[in-house]
C-alpha cells in the first residue's frame, strides 16, 4: 500500500502560531518517527533544565533567541537552529517574543529531568 498525496498535507507554520498566544507552552503541530514537531512562543526567562535521553533542536522563526549553558550562552537569530545535546543543562531566554519550533522525543517533558512550575503533563495538538 503506498502513501497518498492526500496523506501529506503542508503545514502553515505562521497560522499555527496564530492559533494562541501564551508563551512557554508548546503545542505540537505535527510528529514523525516518534518524535514531535512543537511550535511555541517565548518570552523572558525559561527554567534550567536538560533532557537526560535525547538531543532538543531549537529553530528560530521569528524574534531573537538566547541559550545559556553552564559554560557560556549562544544566541540565536530568526532562521537559525542549534541541537542542545542530550544531558546538557540549558536555559533559554529572550527579552521580546520570539516563535520557534522544537523537535522533542514524543511524550518528552518541556522541562526535561527538572519538573517545575512550567512543566506541561499534556501538550497539546494544533
Amino acid at each position: 500500500m503506498g502513501l497518498l498525496v492526500a496523506d501529506c498535507c503542508p503545514i502553515n507554520l505562521a497560522d499555527k502560531l496564530s492559533q494562541f498566544s501564551d508563551h512557554w507552552n508548546p503545542r505540537i503541530a505535527a510528529s514523525y518517527n516518534d518524535n514531535e514537531v512543537r511550535l511555541a512562543k517565548l518570552k523572558g526567562d525559561f527554567d534550567w533544565h536538560s533532557h537526560a535521553d535525547t538531543d532538543e533542536l531549537f529553530l528560530v522563526i521569528e524574534g531573537a533567541l538566547g541559550i545559556e549553558f553552564r559554560d557560556g550562552v549562544q544566541h540565536l537569530e530568526r532562521g537559525e537552529m542549534i541541537v542542545v545535546p542530550k544531558g546538557v543543562e540549558h536555559r533559554p531566554f529572550c527579552e521580546n517574543e520570539v516563535h520557534v519550533m522544537i523537535m522533542d522525543r514524543e511524550g518528552e517533558p518541556n522541562t526535561g529531568v527538572n519538573p517545575s512550575a512550567r512543566t506541561r503533563e499534556t501538550l497539546e495538538a494544533i
